[in-house]
């Protein structure tokens, strides 16, 4: 018999279990002296998961929860968008992609745009099948573009692996992947950002584990909880937190021990270890951070889209804003403004006509935010 999730999340989420946690949260609030306390999720099932179950409206008002960097597309970058959409126009080339990555806009174009009109732009379900598509396309260049955080990064080891053992030698990745506990150090260095703790992500930490995020939060004296993905896991995380504050710990918890080690995944880090080195990287909202990036190592470095089409893209510059529309996800990213401060929020930008990748992406803030707003589905 396969797993059944209704069953599942019906035994983990019960609305008297909720209150219990909801009545811990609220008597450590009260010993905390300061008028508001600031908790970031870092990844956008949780922003999505909070949006949609109404959690923030259930907490105490000092209680504020605020959406950080979401997912790999919010924070991939223009240039990089930019590079894609290069490729694309060359007749001798396919992109493979995830599906998420197809309508957010570049400079001037998108890859779902520069499909319309010929481009040969294939949405994949798995890193795997860019080189089923290789195999059956010889004579073209399959370029796959390798946007992701940990979660993602094995396959595309994996796929580079084969590739090579194999011989596939008309394959390439365009790396774009980033790792998080770097880009958490960058956060809590942000003289804007004030934030007192994380909800970390669950499916980054399966496979990194739980001990990464130690040293940036401890450097910083700041607290954060490794968190699953059902509300209650959520309000269980953020009872943690609040007493962390109150007790005045710093570093790591683990609440989501169904899933998460303090190690992670040993087989797929040395897999990511041995394919890949860590490099500088630019994030949206962020800039760029020391060695959040993954490059591809010597070895392998002729699956490098980079390397190998570098005539091609690397001339172009990249234009962070539209002149015609202003779009706030940089800051939307950083907590330092909330979607709808944005003026093309549900005007300009929605979810049909997406501006920015906030609102493109399915985890981005802009699109929960669109979907749920400050309302939710779950009532206790």
């Amino acid at each position: 018999m396969g797993f059944n999730y209704a069953e599942f999340s019906e035994k983990i989420n019960n609305a008297d279990r909720a209150r219990g946690i909801l009545g811990r949260i609220c008597e450590y609030a009260s010993k905390i002296r300061a008028d508001r306390v600031n908790i970031m999720e870092v990844c956008g099932t949780h922003t999505h998961e909070i949006f949609k179950s109404g959690i923030k409206g259930m907490l105490p008002e000092k209680i504020k929860l605020k959406s950080g960097p979401g997912c790999p597309v919010c924070v991939t970058p223009v240039k990089y968008i930019d590079a894609a959409i290069m490729l694309s126009k060359q007749k001798n080339n396919i992109i493979a992609t995830f599906g998420d990555m197809l309508r957010v806009a570049g400079t001037g174009s998108s890859l779902e745009a520069e499909r319309s009109i010929g481009a040969d732009v294939r949405v994949v379900y798995s890193p795997q099948e860019a080189a089923a598509i290789a195999v059956e396309n010889k004579a073209k260049n399959v370029i796959f573009l390798s946007v992701g955080f940990e979660t993602t990064v094995p396959a595309s080891a994996f796929l580079v692996k084969s590739a090579f053992e194999k011989g596939i030698s008309n394959l390439f990745i365009l790396e774009g992947n980033k790792t998080v506990p770097e880009a958490l150090s960058a956060i809590v260095s942000h003289p804007g950002v004030k934030v007192d703790g994380f909800i970390l992500p669950g499916h980054v930490s399966v496979v990194s584990g739980s001990n990464v995020f130690s040293a940036p939060l401890e450097k910083h004296m700041k607290c954060g909880v490794v968190c699953g993905f059902e509300y209650m896991d959520i309000l269980m995380c953020v009872a943690m937190i609040i007493e962390m504050i109150v007790n005045k710990e710093f570093g790591v918890k683990n609440e989501y021990i169904r899933a998460v080690t303090p190690g992670g995944n040993a087989a797929a880090k040395k897999l990511i270890e041995e394919v890949f080195t860590p490099c500088d990287c630019e994030w949206r909202g962020l800039g760029t951070i020391s060695g959040s990036g993954l490059k591809l190592r010597e070895k392998y470095i002729s699956f490098s889209a980079g390397e190998r089409f570098a005539e091609i893209i690397g001339g172009q510059s990249s234009i962070e804003a539209s002149k015609k529309n202003i779009c706030r996800c940089a800051e939307v990213l950083l907590s330092l403004a909330e979607p709808p401060d944005c003026p093309s929020f549900s005007s300009a930008c929605d979810p049909l006509n997406p501006l920015g990748p906030c609102m493109v992406s399915a985890e981005g803030s802009c699109s929960a935010y669109y979907k749920y707003g400050r309302t939710g589905d779950i009532k206790l």
